[in-house]
């Protein structure tokens, strides 16, 4: 019998996350008149977004002509054909819009001579369908997700939403329909459990980067909202989709912006050659990022790496000059100096392809709404249940995603899930009544847990996962690799039932959370390396040396995927949008993908 007591709320919509996708949701919903909480389990500003550095893409022309058709074409052949084009469509067609706004709330964008916002280049984009390079990415120097953030915090505050900060979502209320009407948290001061009733939750928890060894994401980047949606019976897509940045600090993981090389900054090997010029002739160091990643990769494993051990590649830009480092990248100079030990002005920063973004997460449309297979039709929304930014698949990423679309995919898509719940839903509609046993399945994990007195302690069992996610999911890919780890994984997840947490007198404590973490983040790595030993081809960042061409006639499609244990695992697919939403722009074809 649980001594758990549970403390009762009422909200028209409840936001779980508090980062860029979470706040832009939650001011626009508490603008439209509804009674919005906001649950995060860390102060908002200190939500990941806040550590984005190089901009958000938007085809303003501030710096030269630009069009959002091309923002989308560049969008639709970053992501290898694998995003859906209408709401590629959707997003690029919307930025400049999204960014005006955002620029009008506040924030503090760099600007040109003439007033304007500031652009600057960024990998894959490009001006006239390929032809030139493009100047879209709008920056506040380098530190564009810090000032977004912010803003974005402001506007809620001043709209009058409800925040619920440190309290820990643990499972999605569900009822017998298969409609969502509400949360279970942890509120971790207290170590009280709440529930919350909501006509909408809006999932919009990140990503989970810790699932790695070594990666950029926050230690708060756990999966949170994809094992609650797994854990509630309903899929996950495209998780064989795992973004390696290519320029993360070696031995630290600290993220350097692609911005640096959009400034000029370029990467060399242990030899002194600016080696993309092999790789990309015409995009060079500004090529897409999983294509500056294999490159880099390709370059060590064949002994032209920098260092003693040859093992990893050197930044340049000192070239750049004092001015402009202090103007453009004052952040970097700074995490270089702290992290690596270097004076960019002086010194190349040590580099290597790190783990950095998730394309994959819960399906949903270009509304936000969450989507699943139900009857035969592959896309049935799930009433009562969003998603957006990075948790979310809507897909405008697709196998790859393109630098600062990451930004704008939060704002345009926490944007939408407002908009649509304004034109759906009347403030103040009345709640039915939850079921007497609502929220009992998160009382039993808890119990379950707290009194877990196996002889695995939590960091063990984590470092394990991490360890096999890095060394058998990696940036290249074979199927005897994947399989080998899916197997390790399996006994890795196994072993969670003899899980340790600490006794401790007080109702909670940092073992427990991170315990709750753990669980969420071995449901997400179960999820990617089973998805990618199932995905037999190469599409962006799924590059697998056995099956090294993009297999468009048998996997032009996104995989769902359902983990109800370690050993169960299954999958399905459902169709890539290949139609445009309107007659502005025609659909692009699929052609080989080279920069």
């Amino acid at each position: 019998m649980s001594d758990y007591e549970f403390v009762d709320h009422s909200h028209d919509v409840v936001v779980i996350g508090a980062g860029g996708a979470g706040l832009r949701s939650t001011f626009g919903l508490a603008q439209a008149g509804f009674t919005t909480a906001c649950i995060t389990k860390v102060f908002p500003t200190r939500s990941h977004t806040v550590a984005a550095q190089g901009g958000i893409s938007a085809a303003l022309g501030n710096m030269g002509v630009d069009d959002w058709r091309w923002h989308m074409y560049d969008t639709v052949k970053g992501s290898d054909w694998l995003g859906d084009q209408d709401a590629i469509e959707y997003m690029c067609k919307e930025a400049p819009d999204a960014v005006i706004e955002l620029e009008h709330y506040g924030v503090p964008f760099s600007r040109t001579e003439q007033g304007l916002i500031y652009q600057r280049p960024f990998g894959g984009m490009t001006t006239h369908f390929g032809e030139g390079i493009a100047q879209r990415t709008c920056a506040a120097a380098d530190r564009t997700g810090h000032a977004i953030l912010h803003t974005l915090y402001q506007q809620s505050l001043k709209h009058d939403a409800e925040f619920y900060i440190e309290y820990f979502a643990i499972d999605l209320i569900m009822d017998d329909t298969g409609a969502c009407r509400g949360v279970v948290a942890l509120d971790l001061a207290t170590g009280r459990l709440h529930r919350f009733r909501a006509h909408q939750v809006i999932l919009a928890t990140g990503g989970y980067g810790r699932a790695y060894f070594s990666c950029t994401s926050a230690h708060t980047c756990t999966g949170d909202g994809n094992a609650m949606v797994l854990r509630a019976g309903l899929p996950l897509q495209d998780m064989e989709f795992v973004q390696f940045h290519p320029t993360g600090i070696y031995g630290a993981g600290c993220l350097i912006t692609e911005g640096v090389r959009g400034e000029g900054g370029y990467l060399t090997n242990g030899d002194g050659e600016r080696f993309m010029e092999r790789y990309a002739p015409n995009a060079k160091d500004l090529a897409s990022r999983d294509v500056v990643s294999r490159s880099m990769t390709i370059e060590i494993r064949e002994g032209r790496g920098v260092g003693r051990d040859k093992d990893h590649i050197h930044l340049h830009l000192e070239h750049l000059g004092p001015e402009v480092i202090e103007e453009r990248l004052p952040g970097i100079a700074e995490s270089a100096r702290i992290f690596a030990g270097v004076d960019v002005t002086r010194s190349p920063i040590p580099v290597l392809p790190t783990v950095h973004y998730n394309m994959g997460g819960i399906p949903t449309n270009y509304l936000g709404e969450v989507v699943t297979l139900k009857d035969g039709d592959p896309e049935s929304a799930v009433p009562g249940l969003m998603a957006v930014g990075e948790a979310a698949c809507v897909s405008v990423h697709g196998a790859n995603r393109l630098g600062s679309n990451s930004l704008l995919d939060l704002v345009v898509f926490g944007r939408a899930a407002a908009k649509h719940c304004a034109a759906t839903m009347q403030p103040g509609a009345r709640h039915a009544p939850l079921s007497s046993d609502a929220g009992q399945n998160s009382v039993d994990r808890l119990d379950r847990l707290r009194n877990a007195r196996g002889s695995r302690p939590t960091s063990e069992i984590r470092l394990e996962m991490q360890k096999l996610m890095q060394n058998h999911a990696a940036v290249f890919r074979t199927g005897e690799t994947l399989e080998e780890g899916a197997q390790l994984l399996r006994k890795t997840y196994a072993s969670f039932d003899d899980v340790a947490v600490s006794d401790r007198s007080l109702v909670w404590n940092t073992d427990l959370v991170e315990t709750l973490e753990l669980e969420n983040l071995l449901q997400n790595a179960v999820a990617t390396i089973e998805s990618a030993a199932n995905r037999k081809e190469s599409r962006g960042a799924h590059a697998r040396e056995d099956y090294p061409e993009r297999d468009d006639e048998n996997w032009m499609k996104h995989t769902l995927c359902w983990v109800g244990g370690p050993g169960t695992v299954c999958f399905d697919y459902r169709p890539v949008h290949r139609e445009t939403l309107t007659d502005e722009v025609e659909a692009i074809p699929p052609k080989a993908r080279v920069y």
